[in-house]
């Protein structure tokens, strides 16, 4: 993995955690304990402060960024952030799949039991409330139920047998 600190701050890495030889992890990153950070994924904590909540996973090619003086990222627990997706700033709450190539913006709000559908993209400042998310602009196309938050919770669990096959 690279890992590099920016102005003071290095990367901390909880107990259990898979992270990728070439993942990319460089500044104010803390990532919790049994998370995977997969191949490619980048988590750039030079502008603003990353944090990765328990038993959470950053899938293939995907990136978490934020903006200088606006954002930072915070994922909760059991939050899937799948390939090629870009969390940019936002706040995302437990038991949240972010589907593949989906991008949130700066300021956005994914609330816990949350489902962003792939290649959906949720624009800066969006207030959401649990559910299913689908299209550009990410609208509701489902209500939040039990269902989805255990959906979206099995698949972070998932990744928690998987990241054991790459140790």
């Amino acid at each position: 993995m690279i890992l590099k600190e920016i102005n003071g701050k290095t990367p901390v890495i909880g107990e259990g955690t898979f992270v990728a030889e070439n993942a990319t992890l460089t500044g104010e990153v803390e990532i919790g304990r049994n998370c995977s950070i997969w191949y490619g994924a980048v988590l750039r904590g030079d502008v603003g402060a990353i944090r990765i909540g328990d038993n959470s996973n950053v899938q293939d090619g995907a990136v978490l960024h934020g903006t200088l003086g606006v954002s930072e990222t915070v994922l909760g627990e059991h939050v899937s952030v799948g390939h090629n997706a870009v969390v940019h700033g936002a706040r995302i709450g437990n038991d949240v799949l972010i589907g593949m190539g989906s991008v949130i913006m700066d300021n956005a709000i994914v609330p816990d039991g949350t489902v962003i559908a792939a290649g959906a993209v949720v624009l800066a400042d969006s207030v959401l409330e649990p559910g299913i998310y689908a299209g550009i602009p990410a609208k509701k196309v489902r209500e939040g139920s039990e269902r989805i938050t255990k959906m979206a919770h099995d698949n972070a669990a998932g990744y928690l047998e998987y990241k054991d096959w790459h140790k």
